[in-house]
């Protein structure tokens, strides 16, 4: 209980019934997921991986799934989530021939065997855990020596409009913290993956109107989980003054809300021993001759 105290802390549960609630208008709402998903896609182009087993961690309804699976047509892709009404929709969305299964799991925690993975595939997923470093250092654990991590996520300049917004009216946690480049930089590094590699990109996104913008949020599953939200049910008049803020950002005819996306990859260092386990190579040790 003491850790729910802390700012920018999710509540896993909340979490998952977001997205649960969220599958069926996921795929009309989604727009920055998928053109974050292009954007990975394109940056991995010029790497080169032998590929087998994918890992999608934070799959949704599988969009990006589908396409790795094209990709690589020898692959092998673990579509993995939390919310068990996304994956069904990817159930049904994949042809009955795709070498796609869907596993419903903590992405901090995949139930994957140790360098059994290839690539691992995390799309917009880090705004949605709670702890970065348990997270890198689970792929670490799952990619083999030499795979590729591939990732992408919001900055800390994501979503500012909204959050002064809500700062003006009440003191309660309305946005997730993102990360910066920098410290995601670090925690790559201390989870034992090898030479990563970070680019920020700026997109600014259009709405009519405020309310628009909510009923975004609603269908795409990113309401507030947040520990540290407000328990009561949120008052018409702080909402209506934060919608009136929101409304006094207009550009023309169009509300713009800029995103800072965080694009990322690493490479597979292999599983690291536990504290007191030593690993030797038996192929260096010498035979004793008399």
């Amino acid at each position: 209980m003491k850790d729910e105290k802390k700012p920018g802390l999710l509540r896993k549960e909340d979490v998952r019934r977001r997205f649960d609630r969220a599958a069926a208008t996921f795929d009309d709402a989604s727009f920055v997921h998928r053109h974050a998903a292009e954007g990975l896609i394109q940056r991995m182009s010029p790497m080169l991986v032998d590929v087998e087993r994918i890992l999608d961690a934070g799959a949704a309804t599988g969009d990006a799934s589908r396409r790795l699976a094209k990709l690589y047509r020898r692959s092998r892709v673990v579509s993995l989530d939390c919310s068990g009404n996304m994956l069904r929709l990817a159930r049904k969305k994949r042809t009955r021939l795709a070498r796609i299964s869907e596993l419903q799991a903590d992405a901090a925690a995949p139930p994957l065997l140790e360098g059994s993975i290839d690539l691992a595939f995390a799309n917009m997923l880090l705004p949605w855990l709670n702890d970065m470093d348990v997270f890198f250092s689970s792929v670490n654990r799952v990619l083999r020596k030499e795979g590729l991590f591939v990732f992408s996520t919001l900055g800390p300049d994501s979503l500012h409009e909204v959050r002064e917004a809500w700062a003006s009216v009440d003191h309660s946690e309305h946005v997730n913290a993102f990360i910066d480049m920098h410290d995601i930089g670090d925690a790559l590094v201390r989870s034992g993956l090898r030479e990563p590699v970070l680019d920020v990109d700026y997109l600014t996104v259009t709405y009519r109107t405020v309310d628009d913008l909510f009923a975004d949020l609603t269908r795409s599953g990113s309401r507030n989980c947040l520990t540290r939200r407000r328990r009561a049910l949120t008052g018409k008049g702080r909402f209506e003054a934060v919608k009136q803020i929101l409304s006094g950002n207009r550009d023309g005819a169009v509300l713009p809300l800029q995103l800072e996306l965080v694009f990322g990859h690493a490479w597979g260092s292999g599983p690291r021993p536990t504290p007191g386990e030593f690993r030797l190579d038996a192929s260096r040790i010498g035979r004793r001759r008399r």
